[in-house]
Formats: structure tokens, sequence, C-alpha cells
């Protein structure tokens, strides 16, 4: 085994924690955040950072200047109140690019029930989805290629997958979790999701301790939706991964009770999982539960468990007393309606104070934290051999005749390749096509060797190929080579093919 990353732990000393406020509801939940870790004598010293809309509004079209990038560099701790990505092109997710520019690579969020004191349909409920933070749809990359087909590329790593998913059983074992599920869509997607499963079932044989099983993700949640207690830990890719976590925050009783962790190499960011609901902001009733809890999650990656147990056992005091936001206010269960300012009050007046119903939390019997520092395996290099290409055509002639394109594509001068089909939204369509097969302007048109199907072929007759598309006046959008891997197919069958 080898490692390229170091320890995440940072010093138990007074660590320097960059705040960034956020917008909407994010600066009322952020100052009964701060209210809170201040009165409980939190260890830490705050730098704060302006992110997000002004910020964009301002030009910059990550939503962060420069100078901020530096402080989060130099502190590497930040504690973000939810921000808002303005609408329309142009704009990123400045959430995405934090996690990706920074490496937070594992997401973590806890989702707990507490009944019987908020309402829930699922008492016993107590979840830690732990999410690939980097790859998958959210690299965000994108293209409009025809007048009706826009396309994104999922990406799935193995790193990224071996890195995910052994943090997700080493946060089982120092939990104490029994069990890790994944969640994958690898009977559709056998190469992406098929590489997250199979290195899942590898390194899950390395945890005999843990047992562990897989779900077709459509199911497994909605499984998890109807029986969640019979989950434990989920470890999943980064698109299903935040699905999964709002379903399963909402079936604890609230979104705004989630917080969630995500953690890097020497970094980590600590945020609640709701955005920013503008439409509530300024009216002083947002439940600041989920960056709490958040926050909760950064004392115990510095080392402050002491402070952690007292914030988090009198914000189950809290609950349990009745007094609650809005969002969880119940007849019968909730006693008194307050809004942020009050319940951070609240949860100030009962520091340190044990629950008498809900089950009270003491960090500091744990003896660590997961870290960070996640070993690669190596792995023997395999055998790669070029042996086709799939063209990409913008054509919307001939009625969309998928029979004159392919005699249009057989006519050229192939370089010693030849055409062995042409798929639109990925079904065959020539040859042999059938009529009910609805058609867009987007075309894959897949060359291999004249000589012999899949072997080997050649950049130059790759190069050939397209400069008789060209020649011919067919707009080539987009390539991809075809290759295989130790002989095996390194790329997906049409549909009927």
């Amino acid at each position: 085994m080898t490692h390229d990353e170091a320890s995440t732990t940072p010093s138990a000393a007074a660590p320097v924690v960059t705040v960034a406020r956020g917008d909407g509801i994010g600066p009322e939940i952020m100052e009964a955040t701060l209210a809170i870790l201040d009165a409980a004598g939190a260890r830490l010293t705050y730098d704060e950072i302006e992110v997000g809309e002004k910020v964009f509004q301002r030009g910059f079209t990550s939503g962060i200047e420069p100078a901020s990038w530096d402080k989060l560099r130099h502190n590497k701790l930040f504690l973000k109140a939810p921000i808002t990505t303005p609408q329309g092109g142009g704009y990123k997710s400045l959430n995405v690019t934090i996690r990706k520019t920074l490496g937070l690579f594992a997401n973590v969020r806890p989702c707990v029930s507490y009944d019987p004191v908020v309402n829930t349909r699922y008492p016993g409920t107590d979840i830690a989805i732990i999410r690939e933070n980097e790859e998958d749809t959210y690299a965000g990359i994108e293209h409009r290629q025809t007048q009706e087909v826009v396309q994104t590329l999922k990406l799935i790593t193995r790193p990224g997958s071996e890195r995910i998913i052994r943090y997700a059983f080493e946060y089982a074992r120092m939990h104490a979790r029994k069990k890790v599920s994944c969640m994958s869509k690898d009977n559709i997607m056998k190469l992406t999701d098929g590489l997250f499963h199979r290195m899942f079932d590898e390194i899950g044989a390395e945890y005999p301790d843990i047992e562990r099983d897989h779900w077709i993700v459509d199911i497994g949640m909605a499984r998890m939706a109807n029986h969640p207690t019979q989950f434990d830990v989920i470890v999943t890719e980064n698109l299903y991964g935040d699905i999964l976590s709002d379903i399963a925050a909402e079936l604890t009783g609230s979104v705004g009770l989630g917080g969630s962790a995500n953690i890097g190499n020497g970094f980590a960011m600590f945020e609640a999982i709701h955005g920013s609901a503008p439409t509530i902001a300024g009216q002083g009733i947002a439940n600041p539960s989920g960056l709490l809890l958040a926050a909760v999650m950064m004392l115990v990656h510095v080392g402050q468990r002491d402070v952690a147990t007292r914030i988090h056992n009198g914000w189950l005091r809290t609950l349990e007393e009745g007094i609650h936001t809005g969002d969880i206010f119940t007849d019968g269960e909730s006693r008194q309606r307050v809004g942020t300012r009050d319940f951070a009050t609240a949860v100030i007046k009962r520091l340190g104070m044990a629950p008498s119903r809900l089950a009270a939390v003491d960090y500091t019997r744990a003896t660590g934290e997961v870290s960070a520092t996640i070993p690669i395996l190596d792995r023997p290099y395999e055998a790669k051999q070029l042996v086709g290409v799939d063209l990409f055509l913008d054509w919307d002639e001939a009625g969309r005749d998928a029979t004159v394109l392919g005699h249009k594509l057989e006519a050229l001068d192939q370089a010693g390749l030849k055409l062995k089909m042409i798929t639109n939204r990925g079904v065959k369509v020539y040859p042999d096509g059938f009529p009910e097969t609805f058609h867009t302007d987007h075309w894959r048109c897949r060359f291999v060797s004249a000589k012999q199907v899949y072997g080997p072929v050649s950049h130059g007759q790759i190069i050939g190929i397209l400069r008789a598309c060209n020649e011919a006046g067919l707009d080539v959008i987009k390539t991809e080579n075809l290759y295989t891997f130790d002989g095996q197919i390194g790329f997906s069958l049409g549909q009927g093919e």
C-alpha cells in the first residue's frame, strides 16, 4: 500500500476558523451558532470572509475573491453558512468549487431522529451517509452540442472511489457501526457505477467485522424512505448522496436539523445541509440547528470534545423541553414556538445539562477521529489498446433518416475503418433500426477496424476518417476513442448492439 496524504487532525489549541455568514438565512443562523459556541467556551478564533451572492454580483463568477482563498488555505478550517448561487449561466456552485479545489473528498452527514420530541414517522433512525464529494456529474463538465442536445460528463475514478469507500468503512469501525451499504446504478451505468460497486466489494472484504450490502440506488432510496432503520452507514456517489442525505434528513423530522462535515487532506469544512432559504430570510424564524450541529462536528474534529458534548446535550435538552422553531413545532409535543435568537438563548441556558428523554452524547469517550489519511492500493498497469472511435455528429437532414446517414458515412474513404453502428440517444438506429425509435439531431457513429471488430487501429486512421467527414460537410462535434484494457472493452455497447 501507498498513500499520498497527511493526517488531517488539527491541533487542539485554539485553532483559527474561517467563518462565512452566507446569504439568505445564513447571517441569522451563523450569529446564533457563534453565540452558542462562545457561551460554551469553545477555544476558537474567528477569521471572517465574505462569499456568495454579493461576491458573485461584484463580478467574481466563482463567488469567492482571491484574498478569501488565501485565508481558507492558511486556516484550513471553515465554518460556512448557506449561500445563494445566482441562477443562469456563467455561475458555478461555490460549494462544489470549494469542495473540489481544496480536496474535500468525504462528505459526512449524520441523520438522526429525535423521537418523540421531534415529529417523525420513523423512530430509531440513525444513519450516517458518506458521500463522495469531488467526482460524478458534479465535475460540472457540460456542453451544448446541437440545437437539441446538451451533455454532462459523469466522471468516476478508481482512486476517488477507493478513497471514499475506505473512509466509510473506517468511519463505521471508529463509530462502532455494524454495517455499510453501498448504492449505485451499475445495472445501467456498468462502467462508472460498476467501478464504484467493484471497489466496494474489494475494499469491504478487508473489513470482515463489518457487514456490507449493495443496493441499486432507486430501490435502495425507496427502501430507506420506508424502512430507514435497516441502514447504518451508507456510502455512495456524489449525486446520489446529495439526494439521499436530504431524504434521510427529512425523514428524521426536518432538513433544518442536518449538519455535515467535508473532510480532506489537511482541510475541513462544516456546514448545514440545507440551503439559504431566501423566502424566510430576515424574519428571525430560521432553525440554526443544522449549522450548530455542524459546528459540534467541527469541535470534535479539532479535539474540543468537552465543548462539543456540552453544546450537543444542551441542544438535546432544549428540544426535549419543547422549545422549538417553527419548522419542527407540533401541537402536543412542542411547548414554545421560538425564533432563531430565542432558540439560541434557550440552548445557552441549558449548556452542560443532560437530556432526560433523549440519549445523551459523550464525545470525550471517543478514542479518535477518522483521518483522511486513506491508503490507496498500488495496482498493476493494464495494457491499453486503441480499437476504434465514436464520432458524434450534428446532423439534421433527410428527415433524420438513419439509413441515409449510414449510407453517407459508408460512402466515405474510411481509412481502413468500417462503420459498425449508429446510435441516437444511446439506441442503435443503423443498421436494422426500428421506425418507432425517436431521433434527435445528435448521432453517435462507431467506427472499428475493417479487418477485425475491435482489433487494433491507429490514431492516423481516426484522423483520416475525421478528414473524410470534414470534406463531406459532416459536422463532427465530438470524438471518443475506444480502448481495451488487458483485452477487456473499456466502453459501453449501444442499446440493441
